[in-house]
């Protein structure tokens, strides 16, 4: 049996197929933290790579570049994976921001934990709603999406043809805008009710001046948080599978303005 023959073409087109494949691969939620061992995820890019590559070999160019040809067109493809994961990211930048407002709010300004994904320090209900929206992520596989907006994205927008200049921008503004308002409306529940219950202690100190509400206060916006969390965990996942839903059609959308 012969073995195949790999010319410098074929292995520009694979280099341009693995820039692209690992800019969005390294992007994904799951993937882009300090959790997963560099190797791993280098080991997943590659295997992507080989069985994407067969698939879109027909939308890859077939002459020869020179290398800072090679470079500038290497490196639109990782802008453009970054891009894509970029849209998924701002929706889980929004739940852990209504969780750092949560735990602000009802106490836990202090209560920090080490994430892993980020490699810093962040507030404890951060935590939690950030694993929660990677755990609802998997669960629906939202993952999947990206392999196939992996190959959506070569036949919609072939390398070399990426171009900021258009609508993609604007775009990304207006998502990013929406990302705000799904934080303000995760957390507006629990809030609500902190006020009110602020509130509340508020006129009891006015009514019992020797009733202490500072240290009162630590329990019960503790005790009304979590209880409020637990009534409202089912809107919180109906509105995060809501946008995951909306992924593929922002996708399409930035290929296109691209």
């Amino acid at each position: 049996m012969e073995l195949p023959t790999f010319t410098l073409s074929m292995i520009q087109g694979y280099l341009i197929c693995l820039a692209r494949v690992g800019a969005m691969v390294a992007a994904i939620p799951v993937f882009n933290g300090g959790q997963v061992p560099p190797q791993l995820r280098l080991g997943i890019v590659v295997l992507i790579s080989l069985v994407v590559y067969p698939a879109v070999s027909g939308e890859l160019p077939g002459q020869i570049f020179l290398i800072p040809e090679l470079g500038v067109l290497l490196a639109k493809e990782v802008i453009l994976g970054l891009l894509v994961g970029f849209l998924a990211q701002l929706i889980f930048m929004a739940a852990e921001f209504a969780g750092s407002v949560i735990g602000y709010q009802m106490g836990f300004a202090a209560a920090n934990v080490f994430d892993p994904t980020t490699q810093r320090q962040v507030a404890l209900i951060s935590q939690f709603q950030g694993v929660f929206a990677i755990l609802l992520f998997l669960a629906l596989d939202v993952h999947h999406l990206f392999l196939e907006a992996i190959v959506s994205s070569f036949q919609m927008l072939p390398p070399g043809t990426l171009n900021l200049s258009g609508g993609a921008v604007p775009m990304l503004m207006d998502v990013a805008n929406h990302s705000l308002i799904l934080s303000v409306q995760l957390v507006t529940p629990i809030l609500t009710l902190l006020i009110l219950s602020s509130l509340v202690l508020g006129i009891m100190s006015r009514v019992f001046p020797q009733l202490n509400v500072f240290m009162l206060s630590f329990p019960i916006n503790i005790g009304v948080s979590f209880l409020v969390m637990g009534l409202t965990l089912g809107v919180f996942a109906s509105l995060l599978s809501k946008e995951f839903s909306l992924l593929a059609d922002r996708f399409l959308q930035l290929f296109n303005l691209l």
